[in-house]
């Protein structure tokens, strides 16, 4: 892997604003990334759903921009832009041909500096809110189970079992002023990262963010809550009846590594190994031979997010849907006795050189688009102050063995260290029990 090198050049701005650079003239675009350190586990109680509130409201206009404006000209100008809330940060981008760098910075400054937080745009995007969770969240089947109930099962920090969304009594009472303090706090240059990858001049790059963004004040820097989960003392489960779902589900989630440790590496190679493709341990064995499953998925940090981003405490988590026809005991037993297989048998030379050669493949791959790299870096830079670690984790993730894989397989998967949910479809509730957790 000698030829994967990804160029990398930071800087720190006075006000505290962290700025990544890697240029690549491939194709003549460029993409700007500004990614917060701020997600719905910073939230107190009373205040939830303010990080995803906040992210509607940063596309209500600023003091240069008027509403609508930012995505007048980004479209207008050829780009594409977005946003999106996670647990623990919340990004912003715009992609945009290589001559637009100086707009797309303009823009996301003017942002930073002057958001026009007004009782109007706050009422407006309240309703939006509540409107995307009635049509995105709350009509969609699993949905509720798997993003509120899920993590009030694998956790018990509140900080990270209360609802990313939020509730609609916490949006109704949110004030401008709670909202401004909101922006005040987290929107600061100190908490933030702004990455631009693409095809761009270095030198005008680091004139542009001098000249945008060097005289937004810092702020003082938020202090983090603890989210700190003390170590299952007994196996967790809960069945939810879902009105919406048309077969029966299943979650297990087991206590996730640190970031970048030795076992945090591991599971990434453990969970291609068990899940990645249809060459995967459960796909050949549960889908296919036995028929008992119908999809599943699973991630370090899931539903929240994968490894590429993951930020402890998590879990390692599956969600299959299963067929109706088998027991959710039963499917659980299966799970159970593909993680005890690899545990004792361990994974042999060609099946890890497989998952190595996917994970290969696939992260080379993300790394061809200027976005996928932007947040990649934005990434390594708000979490580990490092965005150079885009150059070394894939070395370090590809020389896991397959004596690491299996000593990971016998600690992780633990009985006793298991959350367990069963979703049971509303139609099918009169005869279902709860047997896959009567011994969890």
């Amino acid at each position: 892997m000698k030829d994967f090198q990804i160029p990398v050049e930071s800087f720190t701005l006075a006000n505290g604003l962290r700025v990544v650079l890697s240029r690549d003239t491939a194709v003549p675009v460029v993409a700007i990334y500004l990614i917060f350190d701020v997600g719905s586990r910073v939230e107190t109680r009373g205040k939830t759903g303010f990080a995803h509130l906040f992210e509607h409201m940063m596309f209500q206009g600023s003091t240069n921009a008027p509403k609508g404006m930012h995505f007048q000209l980004i479209e207008s100008n050829g780009g594409t832009m977005n946003g999106s809330t996670h647990w623990d940060y919340t990004d912003y981008y715009e992609v945009l041909p290589s001559t637009q760098l100086a707009l797309g910075l303009w823009l996301e400054a003017d942002r930073m500096r002057g958001l026009a937080v007004t009782q109007e745009n706050l009422d407006n995007q309240r309703d939006a809110v509540k409107q995307e969770r009635l049509m995105s969240f709350d009509n969609q089947p699993y949905a509720t189970a798997l993003l509120e109930r899920w993590p009030e099962v694998a956790y018990s920090n509140w900080q990270n079992t209360h609802s990313l969304i939020g509730s609609f009594e916490d949006l109704d009472a949110a004030s401008v002023e709670d909202v401004d303090r909101f922006f005040h706090t987290y929107y600061a240059p100190n908490n933030a990262v702004l990455v631009i990858s693409g095809d761009f001049d270095l030198e005008e790059a680091h004139k542009l963010s001098e000249l945008y963004f060097a005289d937004i004040p810092a702020q003082p820097q938020p202090a983090r809550p603890a989210l700190d989960e003390p170590s299952p003392a007994k196996p967790a489960f809960r069945r939810v009846v879902d009105p919406l779902a048309q077969v029966p589900g299943l979650v297990l989630g087991y206590p996730g590594p640190e970031r970048r440790s030795s076992d945090y590496f591991t599971l990434v190679l453990l969970d291609i190994v068990l899940t990645a493709g249809e060459s995967s341990r459960l796909f050949q064995a549960l889908v296919k031979e036995k028929q008992s499953v119908i999809q599943f998925e699973a991630a370090l940090g899931w539903p929240f997010s994968s490894s590429v981003d993951f930020r402890g405490p998590g879990r390692y988590s599956l969600f299959l849907l299963h067929n109706p026809a088998v027991a959710a005991e039963e499917v659980r037993a299966q799970v159970e006795e593909e993680f005890s297989r690899l545990a004792r048998e361990g994974v042999g030379e060609a099946e890890l050189e497989r998952a190595r050669t996917m994970l290969r493949s696939s992260r080379v791959a993300q790394m061809q688009s200027c976005l996928s790299r932007a947040m990649t870096l934005g990434r390594y830079m708000l979490f580990d102050e490092e965005p150079e670690l885009i150059n070394r984790d894939l070395h370090r993730l590809l020389a896991v063995s397959a004596g690491e894989v299996q000593d990971l397989a016998r600690r992780l998967f633990a009985p006793e260290q298991i959350a367990l949910m069963q979703i049971v479809p509303a139609a099918m509730d009169a005869e279902a029990g709860d047997a896959a957790g009567e011994n969890a």
